[in-house]
């Protein structure tokens, strides 16, 4: 059996993620972004995930026929997203995001980045 000392805290240029379930099927994270940060502009060839607003408000920016549209999320509310998706996540307030997804964490291609980690 696992304990609470098994959360992984992974520091962001725009907040935190505590990595709270991973298995070979599943990742489970908390996610904590800093009003007025954003993450990338980014898509993933593999991994699927769901987010769901815990806290704050949320500017969900996704790709949907093509085009890419925004909409203000507020707490309770939740996005799934397939791989392939463009999508970035961008906190009005400081918000929490409980995101579940496959396993593949490092499956992120980052197409625009607030802190230069374009293609990385």
């Amino acid at each position: 059996m696992k304990t609470t000392t098994d959360v992984v805290r992974v520091e962001k240029p725009w907040g935190y993620e505590l990595h709270w379930a991973k298995t070979d099927r599943y990742v489970g994270k908390l996610i904590h972004i800093d009003a007025g940060h954003a993450l990338s502009l980014q898509y993933h060839n593999r991994k699927d995930e769901t987010i769901f607003l815990w806290s704050g408000r949320m500017l969900f920016e996704i790709q949907v026929d093509g085009a890419l549209t925004s909409r203000e999320l507020a707490p309770g509310e939740r996005v799934h997203v397939s791989a392939g998706t463009v999508h970035r996540m961008t906190a009005i307030d400081d918000c929490d995001v409980f995101e579940v997804s496959t396993p593949e964490l490092d499956d992120v291609v980052r197409l625009e980045d607030r802190y230069g980690r374009e293609g990385k």
